[in-house]
């Protein structure tokens, strides 16, 4: 945009690069929310990356840095430098090349954190400090380095899942509710379902992502319920094991499926005007939607290869959604039809 300044250009020029999704979704919210989220989006992302990428207890205390500088306290720009530069060496060298630019800009995000408003700044840090303590809590658990595969049961993968997705669905929705009155007033409605918004989105990228998972040396997904089908992480893949594989990852769809439901009906809360944020909302909650049934049933999702869908059927979500945004009635139909497939 003309009147961006140089740190919110950066943000602007390398969200596409870490994702196509929100690339595709923040740009229909309205203005000033859209340069909010974006903002949000890249340090929770941020977050993400040095969850992932950096190895040993430097992740852990990076994480805590990141959190103290989302605050923005005195002195945080010559801080946020040295952060950049140590975070920058700790990546291990895998790091997709995006991923390790965005961290590299660590400072300029916070420096577009710092243009906007007191609220915004307050509930974006609130985020960073649940999401990274919860990671720090959760340490090496779900990593082979960690002394062990998996999570202990579906109850600790959904505390995974709220750690690094539902505290963005709570933000969000404080977001919304800072840039819209009538939003606000609907909090009591909205609020207790915001976690769902974010975990329903969570928990289908794992089961889309099991084998890749597995094959860097993490995988999010409950002990328990591989053991009530003979199995364990490490035993996932095995070509002997398919059918119980199967059995087990549809479990999860079903409770994926359960949180996406919760997610609907935190959009269907969302003022019928507001067609920019419900239409944020609206498609990555049916792409998800798409890509648990895609995902059910389907070996593949435990051979090499992405399972994915297609991009016709992005274009059709997207064009579906623009045409019903409005319309509750339409969209619970088209809720319905789509989830019919998926176990409940």
């Amino acid at each position: 945009m003309l009147n961006d300044s140089p740190a919110l250009a950066f943000c602007r020029e390398v969200l596409p690069a870490v994702s196509r999704t929100f690339a595709l979704n923040i740009p229909v919210l309205p203005a000033p929310l859209d340069t909010a989220v974006l903002v949000a989006y890249l340090l929770c992302r941020i977050a993400d990356t040095l969850e992932d990428e950096v190895r040993g207890p430097a992740s852990a205390v990076l994480l805590a840095e990141l959190a103290r500088l989302s605050t923005l306290p005195e002195g945080w720009r010559e801080d946020a430098r040295r952060f950049r530069e140590e975070a920058a060496r700790e990546l291990r060298a895998q790091a997709p090349e995006a991923e390790v630019r965005l961290v590299e800009g660590t400072d300029r995000v916070l420096e577009a954190l710092g243009e906007h408003a007191a609220p915004v700044r307050e509930h974006v840090a609130t985020c960073l400090r649940l999401m990274t303590e919860g990671m720090g809590r959760m340490g090496s658990k779900g990593r082979a380095s960690g002394g062990g595969l998996g999570l202990d049961s579906l109850e600790e993968t959904l505390e995974y899942c709220y750690y690094v997705a539902g505290t963005v669905g709570e933000m969000l929705t404080r977001l919304f509710e800072w840039y819209s009155p009538t939003i606000a007033g609907r909090a009591g409605a909205l609020e207790p379902r915001s976690v769902a918004f974010g975990n329903a989105l969570q928990l289908t990228n794992i089961l889309k992502d099991v084998r890749e998972d597995l094959e860097r040396g993490f995988c999010w997904l409950p002990r328990t319920v591989l053991a009530e089908h003979g199995l364990t992480p490490e035993a996932l893949l095995e070509p002997g094991n398919r059918g119980a594989a199967l059995e087990a990852h549809g479990r999860l769809v079903a409770v994926a499926h359960r949180e996406l439901r919760q997610a609907f009906e935190y959009v269907m809360g969302l003022p019928r005007e507001e067609h920019g944020i419900r239409l944020f909302c609206l498609w990555p909650l049916f792409l998800a939607v798409m890509t648990l049934r895609k995902l059910y049933g389907n070996g593949r999702v435990f051979e090499p290869g992405p399972v994915k869908v297609s991009r016709r059927t992005v274009k059709w979500v997207v064009a579906a959604t623009k045409l019903l945004v409005a319309r509750d009635g339409a969209l619970k139909l088209m809720f319905a039809a789509l989830t019919a497939p998926l176990p409940a």
